[in-house]
């Protein structure tokens, strides 16, 4: 039975049936690997923005919501949403508010400028209009990431092609030349020694050097889970020359955009602040936009704390200064926003020109080395036959 609440549960189950022994919560099942569903609870970032545009086009047909809901989960394929919204819809059908469910049946798995964005379309009357805000900002995202992907797929996918040609090169082709020389007793030239001594220590110590690389992630996770640990190297990924000042941009953009979105949505400036730090992907800047609430909620202005923050450029603390002054934060968030997304656009495209020609400048070196090591013994063969 389909309940928000065991109360509620039972009150169902009496409409059928007179005795109720036990209800049991089904988050407290145990899972087997029959009733697992396949592929997690993992959202489809795409499937989820392509539902908040049906939400928005479908509510503002005057569609009642509970029929509007069981509509798109009929017609979503995301298996995901699917069960999600099928749960909603028995929510909502039974008197329970659209945000509540979607704070209980999608924890975890929506985002939380969803849930309070739908909850403030409810409080105002716009809801449509709210869903729609949401397509928009999710739409965004999903493209910046889009790009990102896009720019690193030729330069990731050349490293990869070339480390495997190395490593065949190493394990395969020089230990071949090694036991020819070996065979003929000649000497070998001192850069094909080099070459070998390389070779026959990636194939004796490969597990060991697996080995390490694993206990160095190992390690590198424990820390990164731990509070001073996440602080510290979201700072130095701050402060490095070329990744750093794509998550500075990048923080600033999702600050502009989240903070232009939630505001658009009729959230209050302390409630929107607090989602808005939720949302920053840096770590460091997450929890210094938190305290940044703190501080409005004591009656500072926003601009103000943000300058003493540190953790925004001076061209979004001189706009939101120049926002709150004037009244108009919510547009001119917007427009910094789509300026701080062209800049991440610009810079992340500037970080793959430069990267390209580091990594075939260092391949070539790589594959150079080896070439010369293997002709100089080849010349070294041909005058011992």
């Amino acid at each position: 039975m389909e309940g928000y609440n065991e109360v509620d549960a039972v009150e169902r189950i009496k409409k059928t049936c007179d005795v109720v022994l036990k209800v049991t919560p089904m988050g407290q099942e145990k899972k087997s690997l029959l009733n697992m569903e396949i592929g997690g609870n993992k959202l489809n970032p795409k499937a989820f923005s392509m539902m908040c545009s049906q939400f928005s086009i479908i509510l503002n047909a005057g569609i009642p919501i509970a029929k509007t809901v069981r509509l798109i989960a009929d017609k979503t394929n995301d298996k995901t949403l699917k069960r999600i919204l099928v749960q909603v819809g028995d929510d909502v059908e039974g008197g329970r508010s659209l945000s509540a469910s979607f704070a209980e049946r999608g924890g975890g798995i929506f985002p939380p400028t969803f849930v309070e964005t739908v909850r403030a379309g409810e409080e105002s009357g716009s809801i449509d209009r709210s869903f729609l805000t949401m397509h928009e900002h999710f739409d965004k995202v999903i493209k910046m990431k889009k790009k990102l992907k896009g720019a690193m797929a030729y330069p990731l996918f050349v490293l990869v092609i070339a480390v495997i040609v190395v490593i065949v090169l190493m394990v395969k082709v020089v230990p071949t030349f090694e036991s020819m020389f070996d065979s003929l007793g000649g000497e070998l030239p001192g850069v094909t020694k080099a070459l070998i001594a390389i070779s026959g220590f990636f194939q004796n110590y490969w597990l060991l050097m697996l080995g390490i690389g694993f206990l160095i992630y190992v390690v590198f996770k424990i820390y990164n889970s731990t509070e001073s640990g996440k602080l510290k190297v979201a700072e130095i990924t701050r402060d490095m020359p070329i990744a750093g000042k794509i998550s500075q941009l990048s923080s600033a953009s999702q600050f502009a955009s989240t903070m232009s979105t939630m505001l658009g949505a009729g959230l209050p400036m302390i409630r929107a602040l607090s989602i808005t730090s939720r949302t920053i992907s840096n770590y460091y800047v997450s929890k210094q936009v938190g305290r940044i609430a703190a501080k409005v909620e004591e009656g500072r202005p926003v601009g103000a704390t943000l300058k003493e923050s540190g953790c925004m450029p001076d061209i979004l603390v001189d706009m939101v200064t120049v926002g709150e002054n004037t009244g108009e934060m919510e547009s001119t968030l917007k427009t910094i926003g789509n300026y701080y997304d062209a800049e991440l656009d610009t810079a992340i495209s500037a970080a793959v020109a430069k990267m390209e020609p580091a990594i075939l400048v260092g391949l070539a070196g790589v594959a150079g080395f080896i070439v010369v090591a293997i002709y100089m013994s080849m010349f070294g063969i041909y005058g011992l036959m």
